[in-house]
């Protein structure tokens, strides 16, 4: 840990004290320091505001996912250009922000705006007034293959609306389960591990709440697979309920169309037209989204063959090779990532 002034008196209201990784007024120490926590970036106090300069930043990390307590003193410049691994979602606990992306600038402020920064996206930010902001580290290949998981499409890079208006329903949702992750984190503190099943929920929720709270690139996608780009048949409806249920079970066209209320054919017309696919194409992405989220949530002990025969797949050799296609990495390999 970087050591230099006393912080507290800068910033009294600090989160996550117990998992302090960077205390320090020296600008050279706190780039070299948080850029090995996040990533390499150019780090430039203002001249006005040199003599008010501090760095505080505080992490906790859980399955895949980090929550962050981030302080600069005075007012500052941070160009990180492209995050590449991984996202950021900045809410701002005083102070204000201001954020350059090549798609569009943003200002953001307690209570009214986040920021949330997608890996391919140049970036540049100016925090200002002592900002601190509460910061989500997502890794970039688990919400990738969680987008995938929920598209139907192969993952795919995904680039989200830098601006999220706290004020709306979806802003709101995200801050909150950020909020319940830094409550957690300060009751478990930094000697308590998060325990296997409940760091897969956490993440689960927080991976919910960006893709479905947020707009992005796979929204639409999303929605369309999901059922939620137009009103949906009764019919249609019945039947993708029907095989999510019974998901892990041989594909019945007959028992699926009793289910339905309408013949075979018109549920397959049905499937293309509203969703885009055909129903054993989304019968086998359905499978192996659960299986992607079994395998990230799974421990080391745990069998990728177990877990695919509970799944439905019977023939494991083209389980394996439409995994790949569509998270690309094997099973074994998103296993062995989560542990």
């Amino acid at each position: 840990m970087a050591t230099g002034i006393s912080i507290v008196r800068h910033d009294p209201a600090a989160r996550l004290a117990a998992f302090n990784c960077v205390s320090t007024g020296s600008v050279d120490d706190a780039a070299e320091a948080i850029g090995r926590i996040f990533c390499p970036h150019q780090l430039t106090p203002a001249r006005a505001t040199t003599s008010e300069f501090f760095a505080l930043h505080n992490s906790a990390v859980f399955g895949g996912l980090s929550v962050n307590y981030v302080a600069y003193g005075g007012s500052v410049s941070i160009d990180p250009g492209c995050l590449e691994r991984f996202f950021l979602l900045q809410i701002p606990m005083h102070g204000s922000a201001r954020i350059e992306t090549a798609s569009r600038d943003i200002a953001t402020a307690p209570g009214a705006t986040a920021s949330l920064l997608s890996p391919t996206i140049p970036t540049r930010m100016t925090w200002e007034g002592n900002c601190a902001q509460i910061i989500l580290l997502a890794d970039r290949r688990i919400l990738e293959q969680r987008a995938a998981a929920l598209s139907g499409r192969p993952v795919g890079a995904v680039e989200f609306e830098p601006a999220v208006d706290l004020a709306s329903a979806g802003g709101r949702a995200l801050q909150s389960k950020i909020m319940e992750f830094v409550d957690l984190a300060e009751r478990l503190g930094p000697r308590r591990p998060l325990s296997p099943v409940a760091a897969a929920d956490m993440r689960e929720k927080l991976l919910a709440a960006l893709l479905h709270g947020q707009r992005h690139s796979a929204s639409d996608a999303i929605d369309r697979f999901g059922g939620r780009a137009e009103a949906l048949p009764p019919s249609v409806r019945r039947a993708r309920e029907f095989l999510y249920a019974h998901a892990d079970e041989p594909l019945d066209l007959m028992q699926l169309a009793e289910a339905a209320g309408v013949g075979i054919r018109a549920l397959q017309l049905g499937f293309r037209r509203h969703f885009g696919t055909s129903i054993s194409e989304m019968l086998r992405d359905i499978r192996l989204a659960h299986l992607n989220v079994r395998l990230a949530a799974a421990s080391p002990d745990d069998s990728v063959t177990d877990i695919a025969f509970e799944l439905g797949f019977t023939h494991l050799s083209r389980m394996a090779s439409a995994y790949r296609a569509k998270f690309g990495e094997t099973p074994s390999a998103t296993l062995r990532a989560m542990n």
